[in-house]
Formats: structure tokens, C-alpha cells, sequence
């Protein structure tokens, strides 16, 4: 019968071979280089060494990269005099930096050094072997450790490495959780949070069920990756459009703007780049089945299709559909202030239920709307 592959998590009892075996899997599941595991465990196996053995400050940590032999020394570096600080003189006058590891009680005098080790020179290390008879049993918990927290870093910024650039964008996943507050999405990697405020208002999600977000937060925080997800912000109903319509994505129609209340209605400007192209015609698609798709992910949403113009007063009426027969003046290029004057049929679809449709319009456009009647306009003009 063939032997099971042994994972990272089965080295429990972890001799040398089985640590360097441990390190080998680690650097070929997970990319760390083997060099950088050994260094961090020689860290961990040195401040170990301290809290089990002695308090000795200067100490360190050898592991042979082949057998994964492990031994401890202290060592002493030598100076021409005992310094506390981080720099001191050689025998000329001369300033010599003392690395941040070599404190008082890793220093040791020329003259003291020269008894020991004759043509010893200042900078030059002696070390002597003192590795405990038990350290293997240290060694094994430390080892672990170790193991554990670079397997857990290597996670981390392999989530972060693959949705750095996925900020604002839409992805696919699938319910996995829920809890009070939020859902929990499947996002490959890892799961991406989707708190409840940030559903489309009346929807019902199931668990295990495939659903589109947008990403509207990546960061590496002390916790791990925190992905925050949204089906509620304007930026979904505009990945959705991208989705759904071929020429937004080749350039041929442009998506300039949109606005949306979410679980009402959205607006979204739209031009066509060719003027054989109708930008309207081409995101309804034939029969409704391109804009069918998209409000079939919105719940229900009203979605207005605005033609986009480079003359403000032009957009500014387009975006006060479904209002007809609208005039607008622009009162304030800089200030961006402008009037929308509509006769009295047209007046409640201009303002919208709770002025919903001229909020959507001056979010869309980027101005200051104020709409009256034609019979207020010449009221007014003649007071």
C-alpha cells in the first residue's frame, strides 16, 4: 500500500530529518525560501534557549541547512575596551561600530581575548559550544511554532497577492457563512466579508449559493486580510454592465458615470464611440436580454439608461428621465448650480417619490439641480 503524503501539520514529533523534510514542503507548497524558515527558527530557538537554560544575552543558534543538526553557542566578540553603547575604538583611536547583538555581556577585552586565542583581532569572535543534552524537546516546540506562524504568513500574503488588484472590481464566490451582522463569501483563498447592510435591500441570499460582489476594501490588517464586499455601492451596478455588454468592455460604448439608491433605482450614462452603434439600444440588447440579465442581479432595481453628452445642460435633461420636454439653464458653470424647468405633468417625474429621480440626476451629472414649473419661472419674473 503506498505511504500517505505527510503534510507540514503531521511533523509533530520532529527529529532533524523530519524538520528539514518540514522545510522542503514549506518552500515547495508555500514559496518561503528555505533560508528564511532556518534563520527565523535559530531566532526562536536562541530567545528559547534563554527562557529554558540561562539568561545569557549572547547566544546563538546554528542548524545545519543538510542534516538539521542543532547546536547553541555563546560567543564573546572582541573589543579594545568594554562599551555599553553601540560604538567604541580599535587600537588606533578609530571608531568601531558594535552590531546591536553585541552588548556588555558579549564583549571581551583584546588583552582577555589573547590568553585564549593568540592572534585573535577586535571584531573577531570566540564561541564555545553549550548545547543542552534535552534541547531536542525544546527544539521540537519551537520547531512547530515556527513552522506554524511562516506557513500563516505565507497565507496571508498570498491573499493579499492575489486580490491586491481585485479592489473595485466584481468577483464570484459562494455563500459560505452568516453570523448576526454578516455574510461570509468563498472566495478561493479565503473568505471576503458581506455585511448585511451592504445587501441589496429585499433580497434573500441562501447558503452554498454562487453570488456576485464587489470589492470595495483590501488591507493586511494585524487579524489577517480583510476583504469587504458590497452588492449595495453604485460601483456593482457598474461592474454588472461590464459584465453583461460586449462593447463596454471593447471600447466601442463608454460608462461614464452612474448613481444609484440601491434596491431602487440606478442611473447609468452610456456613449457609443460609433455612430453606427446605438449606446441605449446596444445595453438593452435584443428583446431586453442583455438589461433583463442585469436587473435580474439587481432584485428588481429600476435601472435608467442615459445617453451621455459633453453639454451639461443636454446630460442634465437626459438625466431627468423619465421626465419629457424638460429645459434646463445653467445658472453656475464653476459653481455647477442649474435650472430644470418641466411643465406640470412631468413635474412629479422629474423630482421622483421623496425627490429620489433629481437626487440620482445631480449625483450623476455632478450639479446642483433645482426644478420648477414654467408657471412658477414667469411668476417669478413678473414680481
Amino acid at each position: 500500500m503506498p505511504r500517505k503524503k505527510q503534510t507540514v501539520e503531521e511533523y509533530n514529533q520532529m527529529n532533524p530529518e523530519e524538520f528539514i523534510k518540514a522545510v522542503k514542503l514549506i518552500n515547495k507548497e508555500k514559496g518561503i525560501p528555505e533560508d528564511t524558515i532556518f534563520e527565523a527558527m535559530e531566532l526562536a530557538l536562541a530567545t528559547a534557549y534563554k527562557k529554558n537554560f540561562d539568561s545569557k544575552t549572547n547566544v546563538r543558534v546554528d542548524i545545519n541547512r543538510t542534516t538539521g543538526e542543532i547546536k547553541v553557542y555563546s560567543y564573546y566578540v572582541v573589543v579594545p575596551e568594554i562599551d555599553e553603547g553601540d560604538v567604541t575604538t580599535d587600537e588606533e583611536g578609530n571608531e568601531v561600530d558594535v552590531p546591536p547583538e553585541i552588548n556588555i555581556d558579549a564583549q571581551i577585552l583584546l588583552e582577555d581575548a589573547r590568553e585564549m586565542v593568540p592572534d585573535i583581532e577586535i571584531g573577531e569572535r570566540i564561541e564555545k559550544e553549550i548545547t543542552p543534552k534535552d534541547f531536542g524537546r525544546v527544539a521540537t516546540g519551537t520547531a512547530k511554532q515556527v513552522l506554524t506562524q511562516k506557513m500563516r504568513e505565507a497565507e496571508k500574503n498570498l491573499i493579499i497577492e492575489e486580490f491586491q488588484d481585485k479592489q473595485d472590481e466584481m468577483l464570484v464566490g459562494t455563500l459560505a457563512m452568516e453570523d448576526a451582522r454578516n455574510y461570509y463569501v468563498e472566495l478561493g483563498h479565503t473568505r471576503g466579508i458581506l455585511p448585511k447592510s451592504e445587501i441589496i435591500p429585499g433580497e434573500e441570499l441562501k447558503m452554498g449559493a454562487s453570488i456576485r460582489v464587489y470589492v470595495t476594501k483590501v488591507e493586511n490588517n494585524t487579524k489577517g486580510p480583510l476583504i469587504l464586499l458590497s452588492r449595495k455601492h453604485f460601483g456593482f451596478v457598474k461592474r454588472l454592465f461590464e459584465s453583461e455588454i460586449p462593447e463596454l468592455r471593447d471600447g466601442t460604448l463608454v460608462l461614464h458615470a452612474v448613481a444609484r439608491e440601491a434596491g431602487i433605482r440606478s442611473k447609468v450614462a452610456v456613449e457609443s464611440l460609433d455612430s453606427r452603434i446605438d449606446a441605449i439600444g446596444s445595453c438593452i440588447g435584443e428583446k431586453g436580454s442583455r438589461i433583463g440579465s442585469i436587473l435580474k442581479e439587481l432584485n428588481g432595481e429600476k435601472v435608467d439608461l442615459i445617453t451621455y453628452s459633453t453639454d451639461p445642460a443636454e446630460f442634465i435633461q437626459n438625466a431627468l428621465s423619465p421626465a419629457k420636454n424638460v429645459i434646463v439653464n445653467i445658472i453656475d458653470p464653476m459653481k455647477k448650480e442649474a435650472l430644470a424647468i418641466v411643465d406640470d405633468d412631468n413635474l412629479s417625474l422629474a423630482i421622483g417619490k421623496r425627490h429620489s429621480n433629481v437626487k440620482l440626476a445631480a449625483r450623476l451629472t455632478g450639479y446642483k439641480i433645482e426644478i420648477k414649473t414654467l408657471q412658477q419661472v414667469n411668476e417669478e419674473g413678473n414680481n
